[in-house]
């Protein structure tokens, strides 16, 4: 089993004065930490300890029927993941010495200021969710299991770069925090962040948003809702999607393409976990966990002032970058053959077989829209095929070429060639052509379309070149 997440666990407060507990809870209710248990009878502790595990634990010395000493002598033999953290009147330096000798996290003396000690707080909290994240990524290293293989069950994939961020996902899934998706249009950003909701076990709903196109009065609007009479037109009030994922997962993509001043909103809303409802004067809570997802570089957006450092480092406490197809081209074969049997069930037929030169040609080829692309051609060829064999190559080869040419069109920058002499126009020729075979496997019709041009062009073209020195003729 994955240990649970140390912000899903209580904070313990332990002092026998129960005014001194009460002002506790409330600062560490107000900055944001839901979990908390109050005792003042120091002999319960252990049993508490035992039933409910803690976070943290803050600890009182000076306590009548068994000393805070005692007490965390005891915790750190039995329960030494645990931070705790002393706070006494006692101002003496050897007690101080003693007790972080014992293993105490921290000491503070009462009266300690309310900002240092939530501060303490939220540092042990954190140390101890980091400690745990590190140990059970080192389990899953050494036993390189998954813990829960159903919850990724939606993404075909046998690749193992893909399993180890399947690994990373179940680590961090627990945790509270922001989860951050990178990668290229097309290659399952919304599968991964459904994986980390189920992973979660958070009771509340899933609820995706495309966040690309939409202006910040409309972003406010779907995200907060509004009052009735908020704004012209405004006939009934309406939910907003914070409020339709509480104690769920809202899930943004495209978040590199938010205007600033609907970032700003979005970091408010991290970090008070609160919002206005648009016409609203009073606020409402959002207990909702936060994963995003971009095909942007949000490194040069921030170097650009399009997007914001703070919200940016807020967002990434746990970052996924998943991978294009291209460099898990072993997903290939397995992805073609589901998209064949979803489109077969479909349309009610028989899965063609899946001929070794269709394998040849996808495995060569780029796919810059990456999965979806894949899913694209194949479920355009079965539409197409009738029985036995998938014989509809020129309809990969068409829409692989279409997606050449549109490339070569859209592309203006220069072709990075080492410095020094130029190439001869016709020597830079034969170094493509070379180039595209080889990595075609001597297909020249693989190669053909990767060089954006016919069978026909490149045959002909083969033909000047062929001779002393020249390229293989190929298949």
């Amino acid at each position: 089993m994955i240990p649970p997440h140390p912000a899903e666990l209580p904070v313990v407060l332990v002092d026998d004065e129960e005014a001194l507990l009460h002002y506790y809870r409330l600062l560490l209710q107000n900055a944001g930490i839901r979990h908390l248990e109050t005792l003042s009878d120091p002999r319960l502790l252990l049993d508490l300890i035992g039933r409910r595990g803690a976070a943290a634990l803050v600890l009182d010395l000076a306590m009548p029927h068994i000393g805070g000493l005692q007490l965390l002598k005891e915790m750190t033999e039995q329960y030494p993941e645990i931070p705790v953290i002393v706070v006494t009147a006692t101002r003496n330096t050897d007690t101080a010495v003693a007790c972080m000798r014992g293993g105490a996290f921290d000491y503070l003396v009462k009266p300690a200021e309310a900002s240092r000690f939530v501060a303490t707080v939220k540092h042990a909290i954190e140390l101890r969710a980091l400690r745990r994240d590190f140990g059970e990524l080192k389990r899953q290293l050494l036993t390189g299991e998954l813990e829960h293989p159903q919850a990724f069950a939606s993404i075909i994939t046998a690749n193992r770069s893909m399993h180890a961020l399947f690994q990373y996902i179940e680590t961090v899934a627990l945790s509270p925090e922001p989860v951050l998706i990178t990668g290229e249009t097309g290659v399952g950003k919304e599968l991964l962040a459904a994986s980390v909701h189920r992973l979660s076990g958070r009771p509340g709903r899933f609820v995706p948003l495309n966040a690309a196109g939409l202006d910040d009065n409309l972003f406010s609007d779907t995200l907060f809702g509004h009052v009735r009479g908020a704004f012209t037109g405004a006939a009934q009030a309406r939910e907003g999607l914070v409020s339709q994922a509480a104690g769920g997962t809202l899930f943004l993509d495209e978040i590199g393409d938010l205007e600033v001043p609907s970032q700003v909103k979005l970091l408010r809303l991290l970090q008070e976990q609160a919002y206005y409802p648009l016409g609203a004067d009073v606020q409402r809570r959002g207990n909702i966990r936060l994963v995003c997802a971009t095909h942007r570089d949000l490194s040069a957006a921030m170097a650009s002032g399009a997007f914001r450092q703070d919200l940016y480092y807020r967002l990434s406490v746990h970052q996924v970058r998943v991978p294009p197809l291209r460099e898990r081209k072993d997903d290939i074969p397995l992805l073609t053959a589901h998209f064949l049997e979803q489109a077969a069930a479909r349309l009610g037929r028989e899965p063609p077989r899946v001929p070794e030169a269709l394998q040849a040609l996808l495995g060569a080829y780029h796919f810059p829209g990456n999965v979806r692309e894949l899913r694209a051609m194949v479920m355009d060829a079965a539409a197409a095929h009738r029985g036995g064999t998938l014989l509809a190559l020129d309809r990969f080869k068409n829409a692989m070429q279409r997606t050449v040419v549109r490339s070569a069109t859209a592309s203006t920058g220069p072709l990075l060639l080492p410095e020094g002499r130029l190439p001869t126009l016709a020597q830079a020729e034969e170094q493509l052509i070379r180039e595209a075979l080889r990595r075609a496997g001597d297909n020249q019709g693989v190669a053909a379309i990767l060089l954006g041009i016919s069978r026909t062009a490149l045959n002909r073209r083969l033909a000047k070149l062929r001779g002393p020195g020249g390229p293989p003729g190929g298949d």
